[in-house]
């Protein structure tokens, strides 16, 4: 499942081929997250009504 970064040195992208898991884990880290992240900023602001209502 794993393999061994051969590289001399690891590129961002020879890290991405290291498996599904891998893939999985960095696009959940940099789209998922902060999706979930803004969604919750934005129901706040919502509540407290810092959003203007039209």
């Amino acid at each position: 499942m794993f393999e061994p970064c051969t590289d001399v040195v690891c590129s961002f992208w020879s890290i991405l081929n290291q498996g599904p898991m891998t893939l999985t884990i960095t696009l959940h880290t940099l789209i998922v997250l902060p999706m979930i992240w803004i969604y919750f900023d934005e129901k706040k602001k919502m509540e407290h009504g810092d959003i203007p209502e039209e």
